[in-house]
């Protein structure tokens, strides 16, 4: 395996831009701040008398939760990622334990297992 600080350099990279993203449709959960929920936008020009404009915002926070769920599961990964890392376990695929190819850890850092085990 390569040297895992250029993995932890590149997820911890990854990890910066996601967060930066995941602010821009959401916020940390004030109740759980391991949990981000998505915003629902500009609503200062919201007439509420006018149900088109009402449904374009319902559907703008909509578009805005699946962009939020989609940043924080790969934000989570990249979390897990580097726990595996402090720990010693990064790299080691977690159906065979196995060492994970170099290649697939390029193309994913965050990869939690092998070529032959990626859809377990």
């Amino acid at each position: 395996m390569k040297n895992i600080e250029h993995f932890k350099e590149a997820l911890l990279m990854e990890k910066k831009q996601l967060g930066e993203e995941l602010k821009g449709v959401g916020r940390i959960n004030p109740s759980n701040p391991n949990d981000w929920e998505a915003t629902p936008g500009d609503t200062q020009d919201i007439d509420t008398e006018d149900e088109n404009s009402l449904a374009d915002k319902f559907e703008e926070f909509e578009e805005r939760s699946a962009v939020e769920t989609e940043l924080e599961v790969r934000f989570n990964e990249i979390k897990a990622a580097l726990e595996r890392i402090e720990k010693g376990e990064y790299g080691i695929c977690r159906v065979c334990q196995g060492e994970i190819e170099d290649d697939r850890l390029e193309a994913n850092p965050a990869a939690e297992t092998c070529k032959e085990h990626i859809n377990n």
